[in-house]
Order: C-alpha cells, then structure tokens, then sequence
C-alpha cells in the first residue's frame, strides 16, 4: 500500500498538478524519485454529494520545495463510522487535547467542537485560539492519512459551552443528544444506546476535569441532552469521550459489517 496524504485541492484523474504546500513537505520526507507512487486524498471524493474515495498518484517531478504529480484512477473506498457522531468536548488541560482530536478521528467521529466551561483550566481565545485550531484540523488531517479515513472531521472553532448551547445544539436536532455525567443513578451509555439503529446519529458532550457544574448540566439538559455514564470508574477529561465514541462507532461498524 502506498503512503497517503490529504491534499486540500480539487482532484482529477489525468491531470498534472503542484501539491499544496504542507502535502509537498510530507511527500518529499518520503525522498521519492519521479516515478514514485503515492494515493492522496481531498476530503471529497471524486466531486459527487456523498462520494468517499482515494487516488493513485505518481510523482512527475520533485523541486526543493514543491512536488507535481500525476492524478490518476479514483477507487471508491467507505472508511466511515457506520453512524455520524459529534463530540463536543470541554477541552482538557495542556497539551491534552491534542491526543484528543488525533484519537477522536480515529474512531471515526464526524465533527468535533472544543468547549470552554465555568471549571476549564485551558482557555483560549484571539490569534492563541485561531493558532491553535489550525494546528488541530492538521492534526485531524494526518490521524486520517494513517488510520485510512477519506473524509477529515470538521474541528470547529473554540466556543463556550453557554453560546454553543445557545446556538449550534439548539439548532441541530438530528441525532440523539447524550451527556456524560458523574451524577449519582445516571443510565449507562450502553444502556441509553441500545436498539438505535446503525446508521442512527448522535452529539454527545463531555466535561473539563472535574466536570460541568450544576449549572452547566441543567443548562444541557434543557437543550434535550440526556444523562448518561460510563460506569462506576473515574475516567479523565480526554479519555471519556473516546471511550463513548469507541462504543458508538464500533457497535455500528460491527452491526453493518
């Protein structure tokens, strides 16, 4: 199998283009000779509504800085989570939420949406928050180019848990909503989840460590978000969402297979 790279331009078959920056950088780590084969992917398939798919490539020419290659055969390739989950996650602290976008596009979440709560430790906002949500959707981007998926996740930008409430999830209402919450005589996820279908969607929104405060949770359940936990364990702030995404999309995939 070739290596593979997300390049963020349109992609047809039989033409000769120049990689974007970034991709050019990844491609020449790689020191391929003209001839070199690579599969690329953009995120759109071959330009159809719904397509998912991946092309061969060859490499025409290496520069010091840019590469031209040759677009060839699109191959149709279904990668995706058998259900459309979106996590909306109250970001953890440090560097920690780095893990979390690389990880959460692994297991094959649709969107993710970095929060900001009463109890959050990292906060940001101005050209600290812009840099920082550049450096997660490459992030998201080169999680793709391993693991195989050919649709990156839209990262949105960073918002507080009380205008997201306000806006976006009272805007969407597909999909079930779910809250991971520490209150006593919560329902289990598997539980909550049981008999949805595998094509079925879902917004789960997960706390800072320590949690959402009383306020913050009763603000969620007003939104139609429903009260759920993982079990009688503890689980840190960035790992409690992938294990929730991890039981969403592998019981999906494993139903649909």
């Amino acid at each position: 199998m070739s290596a593979r790279f997300y390049a963020d331009i349109a992609l047809v078959p039989g033409t000769s283009l120049s990689l974007p920056e970034q991709t050019a950088r990844h491609v020449q780590v790689l020191r391929l000779q003209p001839g070199g084969r690579i599969t690329l992917f953009n995120g759109q398939g071959n330009g159809q509504p719904g397509s998912e798919g991946e092309f061969e490539a060859t490499v025409e020419r290496m520069g010091r800085s840019d590469v031209d290659v040759v677009i060839g055969a699109y191959t149709a390739t279904a990668r995706e989570a058998g259900r459309a989950i979106h996590l909306a996650a109250v970001m953890p602290a440090n560097d920690r939420m780095d893990w979390l976008i690389e990880k959460a596009t692994e297991l094959g979440a649709a969107s993710i949406q970095p929060l900001m709560s009463e109890r959050s430790v990292l906060r940001l906002k101005g050209e600290r928050a812009d840099k920082k949500l550049a450096h997660w959707r490459a992030a998201a981007a080169a999680a793709c180019e391993q693991c195989g998926r050919n649709r990156v996740p839209l990262i949105h930008e960073v918002a507080t848990l009380a205008d997201w409430l306000k806006t976006n999830a009272k805007a969407d209402s597909a999909g079930t909503r779910l809250l991971l919450s520490l209150q006593p005589g919560t329902r289990p996820l598997a539980q909550a989840v049981a008999g949805s279908g595998a094509q079925a969607a879902f917004t789960f929104l997960s706390g800072p460590e320590g949690g959402l405060s009383p306020a913050e949770e009763a603000a969620a359940l007003a939104c139609g978000f429903a009260p759920v936990t993982l079990g009688p364990r503890v689980l840190r702030a960035e790992t409690a969402p992938l294990a929730c995404l991890a039981l969403l999309t592998l019981a999906a995939d494993t139903s649909s297979a």
